[in-house]
């Protein structure tokens, strides 16, 4: 049962965009129409089963909370949680991730929680283009035992505000090349956004949901086993909801897989072809 425990390792480091900082994209091909026309809707909430062979492992749930005023400015607090079913061998995963995000998509705050037998936290304070200041500590207590900044010549996004990013250039038939820092090392990653539709089938849906893909790779392989290679689809309408995705790694895919959705006059579309 250790290969459970390895894919949730997996699915963090990937779902870790969330603690990654990306720098904003080189767009090879940049085409502005109305389908970059995407807004965060306050209330939405979406959950995902995480899939791995016939395992369920658990859930992840993203939701945009609300508007509120950091440091002088008007963000947009979306959240992400991360949890594991009760009963697996050798895993007990609970992470709440929170982006505070600008109207372009920019964070000005990343919180991330790790709650176990010590929850600690790690908070990315971002200051333009000029400084991130990252503080490590204890979540219970409010106890900090990391404090520094980096100093930087660019914005810098978290990885939750990367996943709006990403809705608002769905069906744009464009590839965006990302800067990345992992680890303490630069790196990159490629997305690709398609303008064909398709048919994509999920378990609690009875019908086709029409559906536009996006790749993407790095080029960089988790010691965990991911590949760098990644896809995914999303609702062909103005919501652009993530539909489903699928991630490589070294002992076959994980998958993520729509199961609940809290969205404004929103159900997912049907393909019609």
């Amino acid at each position: 049962m250790k290969i459970i425990f390895k894919i949730w390792l997996v699915l963090i480091f990937f779902l870790e965009i969330i603690t990654f900082r990306f720098s904003p994209a080189q767009t090879v091909l940049n085409i502005e129409s109305d389908s970059t026309k995407y807004f965060l809707h306050i209330g939405e909430e979406l959950t995902y089963i995480v899939k791995y062979a016939f395992l369920n492992l658990g859930e992840v749930k993203f939701h945009i909370k609300g508007n509120r005023i950091i440091d002088g400015k008007y963000v947009t607090e979306t959240n992400s949680y991360m949890d594991s079913y009760e009963g697996l061998p050798f895993v007990d995963l609970h992470q709440k991730y929170s982006s505070f995000c600008d109207s372009n998509y920019s964070p000005v705050k990343f919180i991330g929680v790790m709650f176990e037998e010590d929850t600690n936290f790690v908070q990315y304070s971002f200051n333009g283009d000029s400084a991130i200041k990252i503080t490590k500590g204890d979540y219970t207590t409010r106890s900090i035992n990391f404090d520094s900044t980096v100093y930087v010549n660019k914005k810098y996004q978290d990885g939750l505000s990367i996943l709006f990013y990403s809705r608002k250039f769905v069906g744009t038939d464009s590839t965006h090349i990302i800067p990345c820092f992992v680890n303490e090392k630069e790196e990159t990653t490629v997305l690709t956004f398609y303008s064909e539709s398709e048919p994509v089938e999920i378990e609690n849906v009875d019908y086709e949901i029409d559906c536009l893909k996006i790749d993407g790779e790095t080029d960089f392989v988790s010691v965990y086993g991911l590949t760098g290679e990644f896809e995914g689809w999303f609702s062909n309408d103005v919501h652009k909801v993530p539909i489903k995705a699928k991630m490589n790694v070294i002992i076959g895919s994980v998958t993520l897989e729509l199961i609940q959705w809290k969205t404004k006059n929103w159900n997912p579309p049907k393909y019609l072809n």
